[in-house]
């Protein structure tokens, strides 16, 4: 269930980006997508992440979130990036994916290079997070709305809650496959937000 919040808890927010090893198309299989989704859920659950906006492409995934107090980002994240490779590697061993040793190939060659102690590492090791201050609220929206028109720039869909696998939908007032915690609209978002349609939506409930 979507959650709501009229403003983030005094605690920082991050935006940030986890983009795969040589920027593999990985994410072109839904099994791989679904595992990106559960884990997310899962660190919502039972880890303290507060998700405000997601998006995941065919290399990269964008996030914007929150740990809870008494949770450390880095290691957090740390162990987010562990848990989805792991699972993604257990899962593609029985995938009839007739690129998987090409996959595997070039995750091992960049462990080599960087005598990583993974033997398939899918993540690069760089995530750029931006620290978002706690009562920055434009920055917040703007990189939400940057977040969700990832889709749009690439023209895989015409608006950002048209993409499945983006927390777009959720601010578009549908379902969508994560529990964020969405940002209540307040007077003079609208310059700041994915589109008209989030106050709009939000008005008429």
């Amino acid at each position: 269930m979507t959650k709501e919040n009229p403003f983030p808890e005094s605690q920082a927010c991050y935006f940030l980006t986890f983009n795969t090893v040589d920027w593999v198309d990985i994410f072109i299989r839904p099994v791989y997508k679904q595992i990106i989704v559960h884990s997310l859920n899962h660190f919502i659950d039972h880890k303290g992440l507060n998700i405000y906006a997601w998006c995941l492409m065919s290399n990269h995934l964008h996030l914007v979130v929150q740990v809870k107090e008494g949770h450390s980002f880095a290691v957090t994240m740390r162990q987010l990036k562990k848990r989805m490779a792991q699972k993604i590697m257990e899962v593609m061993e029985d995938e009839p994916d007739l690129r998987k040793e090409w996959i595997k190939g070039r995750f091992e060659n960049f462990s080599l290079c960087l005598k990583r102690i993974e033997k398939h590492p899918l993540w690069q090791d760089c995530n750029h997070p931006v620290h978002i201050e706690a009562g920055n609220r434009i920055l917040l929206l703007q990189n939400i709305r940057y977040v969700h028109e990832n889709p749009v720039r690439d023209r895989i869909v015409e608006s950002p809650e048209e993409y499945l696998y983006s927390s777009a939908r959720d601010y578009a007032g549908m379902k969508g496959l994560v529990d964020i915690r969405k940002i209540a609209p307040m007077p003079g978002d609208a310059q700041a937000i994915i589109s008209t349609r989030f106050l709009q939506s939000e008005n008429m409930n």
